[in-house]
């Protein structure tokens, strides 16, 4: 749920809200971002080392990564989470 702000001036809308580094707010804001990031599109990899003998047997499997994560957002399914 988003807070109500309140301004007094257009300019005052415009100033970015800083957090001091170890404020809570500022992890909790991480946290928000990074799991709204999380949900509108997921990781187009699985996790891990990945070895290949050639760079273009990497981009053949990038490629098949990047498909699979297309047909995934087409079909309606949840992106895989880590």
């Amino acid at each position: 749920m988003m807070p109500v702000r309140k301004f007094r001036s257009v300019q005052a809308m415009n100033q970015p809200v800083w957090r001091t580094p170890g404020d809570p707010a500022l992890f909790r804001a991480i946290e928000v971002l990074w799991t709204a990031g999380m949900r509108t599109q997921g990781r187009r990899f699985p996790p891990g080392v990945h070895k290949y003998r050639s760079v273009e047997e990497l981009d053949a499997q990038v490629q098949r990564w990047q498909q699979e994560h297309i047909e995934r957002r087409r079909s309606g399914a949840r992106a895989s989470r880590p």
